[in-house]
C-alpha cells in the first residue's frame, strides 16, 4: 500500500552530481505522527518536527479504489485534514518531509475511518444525546477531580461567498474558546459529510458541492472531544454562470456614476507542485490589492468548478 520506504533513496540520486559544490540540507527529523480526529469520510493527522525544518510536506495514500493520492502541505503546518475518504476503510498514510524538493525524512501510520452513521448530521434536537456516552466514560476515571468545561459560545454563522460548487462560511466565538470545530452536512446524494476544523479558525471553504442545490450546514464547537455549542445555516449554491453578459449589463446600468477602482495587478502565476491528483499554484500581486480571488477550472468530466480564495493568500492547493 502506498509508496514503500525503500522508494525514498531513489529520488536522492541527483545529489551525487555535485557532491562538493552543493551543500547537503541540514538534518531534519519527522516524529510523532498521530491521529487527531476520525470521521466516516475524513482523518485529521498531526505530527512534530523534532529537529531542523522542512520546506514542505507531502502526504501520500491510496484511496478506497486503490488509486494513489498525494496532498502537498505547507512546511509550516503540523496538521492536515484528509477529506473524501470512505467509511470503515483502512488507510496507510505516508508523510514525507521535503527540503529543496528532496525527501529528507518519512513516517507512516495506519488509520481506519469511522463507520457510517445514518443519523448524521444530527438535527439540533439530537445535539445533547451524543454527549451521554462520552460523559459516562470520563466520570468513572476521576468523578471528583474533573473540572467542568468553561462556557464557550458559537455565534453569527454566515455566508461570505457562494459559487456553483463551493460555499465559504464565517463565524465568531464571542465567549470562551473551542479546541476544534466540526462542520457536518449532507451532500447532493444525501450522504453525510463531516469536515474537522482547527479551533483557531473562524472560516472554512466547503468545496465539491453541486450547483443550484440547497445545503444545511451544522457547525459544532468541541472542547475535549465534547460538543459544547452548535449553530446551523441553510445555503443554496449558485447556478453555473457565464460571466460575459453580466459584465455588459453592469456597465450599461451606470456608465457615468461608477468610480473607477484603484489599479491592481496579478502577476507571475506559477505551479509550485504537481501530484497525480492535485496542483499547487502560487501568484504575486505586484501592484494594488484584491479583496478576494476565485480560481475557476473544469474538472475531468467537463463540469465547471470555482474555488474562492482569501484576498491575502498567494497560494492554493487544488485537490
Amino acid at each position: 500500500e502506498g509508496p514503500l520506504p525503500s522508494e525514498e533513496p531513489q529520488e536522492e540520486k541527483p545529489k551525487t552530481e555535485s557532491p562538493a559544490s552543493e551543500a547537503l540540507p541540514a538534518r531534519a527529523v519527522l516524529q510523532d505522527l498521530k491521529v487527531s480526529s476520525v470521521t466516516p469520510n475524513s482523518v485529521g493527522l498531526q505530527w512534530s518536527v523534532a529537529e531542523g525544518s522542512f520546506d514542505s510536506f507531502t502526504l501520500q495514500y491510496r484511496d478506497a479504489q486503490g488509486q494513489p493520492q498525494a496532498l502537498p502541505i505547507d512546511g509550516g503546518s503540523h496538521w492536515v485534514t484528509v477529506p473524501g475518504l470512505s467509511p470503515s476503510q483502512r488507510y496507510r498514510f505516508h508523510l514525507y518531509g521535503l527540503r529543496r524538493g528532496k525527501r529528507i525524512d518519512h513516517i507512516s501510520i495506519d488509520v481506519s475511518t469511522a463507520t457510517d452513521k445514518p443519523e448524521e448530521p444530527p438535527s439540533p434536537s439530537e445535539e445533547p444525546q451524543p454527549e451521554a456516552p462520552s460523559t459516562e466514560d470520563n466520570q468513572p476515571e476521576h468523578p471528583q477531580t474533573e473540572v467542568p468545561l468553561a462556557h464557550a459560545v458559537l455565534e453569527d454563522l454566515r455566508v461570505s461567498s457562494v459559487t456553483p460548487s463551493s460555499v465559504q462560511l464565517h463565524w465568531s466565538v464571542p465567549e470562551g474558546s473551542f479546541d476544534s470545530f466540526m462542520l457536518q452536512y449532507r451532500d447532493a446524494q444525501g450522504q453525510p459529510q463531516a469536515l474537522p476544523i482547527d479551533g483557531g479558525s473562524r472560516w472554512v471553504t466547503v468545496p465539491g458541492l453541486s450547483p443550484s442545490h440547497r445545503y444545511r450546514f451544522h457547525l459544532y464547537g468541541l472542547r475535549r472531544g465534547k460538543r459544547i455549542d452548535h449553530i446551523s445555516i441553510d445555503v443554496s449554491t449558485e447556478e453555473p454562470q457565464t460571466e460575459a453578459p453580466s459584465t455588459k449589463d453592469n456597465q450599461a446600468e451606470h456608465p457615468q456614476t461608477e468610480v473607477p477602482l484603484a489599479r491592481a495587478v496579478l502577476g507571475d502565476l506559477r505551479v509550485s507542485s504537481v501530484t497525480p491528483s492535485s496542483v499547487q499554484l502560487h501568484w504575486s500581486v505586484p501592484e494594488g490589492s484584491f479583496d478576494s480571488f476565485t480560481l475557476q477550472y473544469r474538472d475531468a468530466q467537463g463540469q465547471p468548478q470555482a474555488l474562492p480564495i482569501d484576498g491575502g493568500s498567494r497560494s492554493v492547493t487544488v485537490p
